[in-house]
């Protein structure tokens, strides 16, 4: 078990500690039952006080999440619902002394789940994306060029598709050329290539709290001292991010300024142009990640931070998979200067280039007509289910219960009283075969537990009823329980 102790943190090493041991049992990083090391062997391998162990480990022991044992030790408390498998009658143990650095890996476990309600994942109902015709053009590719199988494509990416992308992006406003366009296995992949080519250990990366949970997995995994910056209903605020630059050095920051993820806010451009101007003044990187711009409900977005950039401070990332094809984990990397020749240096270390018949099979849908009519059906689409969650949100959600209501993008943001833990709510809701997002997860330092995420996209208008309606009624029953709970203890 890995932990990064940063001495020159404001925040606490007795947090710190317990942040990492709690990210790794979330993560399931640590399997449930296993022994801790003793509060001895921990402190000496940190190089920290035994007392500092000792009250990490009585934070995690109060709220539940590991438990001593007079005489035997410390072990990982069983807090899921679900009970975790045993292979064989083996005992793994042992495994915790073979080090990894892994410090979290939150987002992939709500990202496939077992649950019948799926509203965890941003992802898109298959049977909204246009799976018959990317068939008949596989085989059709397949019937006219067979090579394509027993080639390599270029580590840079298909030129037909970066060619492609550019005359996409041009009618998204955003200028850019086939020679500064990286073709990657998803914009996550794309979030990983600038971590690990631009991202060491103690290098300052600022991001916006609450944010994307799997670019939390990758900075923290590179070792990276987090920053976090508050988003209002404009998204990353200018005058926080200001002063962390009046104290710190950043070396990056990390943005999703248009449908933000989770909250859902846009940024306007005057504040897109203030980011960039924090960038430009300090020597920055500037991660624009755009997930799904396109999926607007009223009016367009702003133009995108890159199109601002003229300076080369903006590495854009785009995803095609939500909205087009998930089976062919296809995004890209937008950059110039030097920059852009590290990125591609980088991902020919990887994985020497994305798989090239993903790339083909695309090409012919984007540049046709039947990308925009798609595109159109789809924000028609998501929109309905939006209205739907909205709806019964205002008639069964108790009036503790407040939420964004987003222009665009998947997922709507809701903020609970602040008693409610929302990872101990959604064992509640998998009872009931539902699943969402909890807000801890999008948290990289301080964390916030009483906000969850609801995903509207994947499922359809009946699960969506279903789902949104028990966990309305099961916040009712929470809210009510303590009431009746407060109302007893004065007597």
């Amino acid at each position: 078990m890995h932990i990064e102790i940063q001495r020159n943190s404001d925040v606490s090493i007795t947090k710190q500690i317990y942040l990492s041991i709690l990210d790794h049992i979330r993560s399931d990083l640590l399997e449930e039952e296993l022994q801790l090391p003793s509060v001895r062997e921990l402190s000496k391998q940190l190089g920290v006080s035994l007392v500092t162990v000792v009250k990490a480990y009585q934070k995690l022991e109060q709220e539940g999440f590991i438990t001593s044992v007079q005489g035997k030790g410390t072990f990982i408390r069983k807090t899921k619902m679900e009970e975790t498998s045993k292979e064989g009658t083996h005992s793994y143990d042992w495994q915790l002394s073979v080090q990894d650095y892994l410090p979290r890996s939150q987002f992939a476990r709500f990202h496939q789940v077992p649950e019948k309600i799926h509203l965890s994942s941003s992802m898109i109902d298959p049977g909204l994306l246009p799976n018959r015709y990317l068939e008949q053009e596989i085989h059709k590719m397949l019937s006219e060029n067979p090579k394509v199988l027993s080639q390599y494509g270029e580590i840079q990416g298909d030129k037909a598709l970066r060619q492609a992308m550019v005359e996409y992006l041009q009618r998204m406003d955003l200028p850019t050329s086939p020679d500064n366009i990286l073709v990657t296995s998803g914009s996550q992949q794309g979030i990983d290539l600038i971590a690990r080519t631009f991202v060491g250990p103690g290098d300052v990366v600022v991001m916006e709290a609450p944010t994307y949970p799997g670019a939390i997995d990758v900075f923290r995994g590179r070792g990276a001292t987090i920053l976090t910056v508050a988003v209002d209903s404009d998204g990353m605020r200018v005058d926080l991010l200001q002063n962390l630059f009046d104290k710190y050095s950043p070396k990056i920051i990390y943005t999703v300024p248009t449908f933000h993820n989770p909250t859902g806010a846009i940024m306007p451009t005057k504040r897109r142009r203030q980011i960039l101007e924090i960038a430009k003044s300090t020597q920055c990187l500037v991660i624009e990640d755009d997930p799904c711009s396109e999926i607007y409900f009223e009016r367009k977005p702003p133009a995108s931070m890159k199109s601002l950039d003229k300076d080369g401070h903006v590495i854009y990332l785009k995803g095609l998979s939500k909205i087009l094809a998930p089976g062919c984990r296809i995004g890209i990397l937008a950059a110039s200067g030097s920059i852009f020749r590290r990125l591609l240096a980088a991902k020919a270390n990887t994985d020497l280039g994305s798989p090239l018949l993903t790339q083909k099979a695309i090409i012919p849908f984007i540049t046709s007509k039947r990308m925009m009519d798609h595109l159109k059906k789809l924000r028609t689409a998501l929109k309905i289910r939006r209205d739907l969650v909205l709806a019964i949100l205002t008639l069964h959600s108790p009036e503790e219960v407040s939420w964004f209501i987003p222009e665009g993008g998947l997922n709507i943001w809701l903020t609970l009283p602040s008693w409610i833990n929302t990872d101990h709510f959604l064992m509640e809701a998998k009872k009931e075969q539902i699943t969402f997002l909890p807000g801890s997860a999008c948290y990289p330092t301080e964390q916030e537990n009483h906000h969850l995420r609801l995903s509207f996209s994947y499922v359809n208008e009946q699960q969506l009823r279903q789902g949104v309606t028990t966990i309305c009624n099961l916040l009712q029953s929470a809210i009510d329980l303590k009431t009746s709970q407060d109302s007893s203890s004065h007597f």
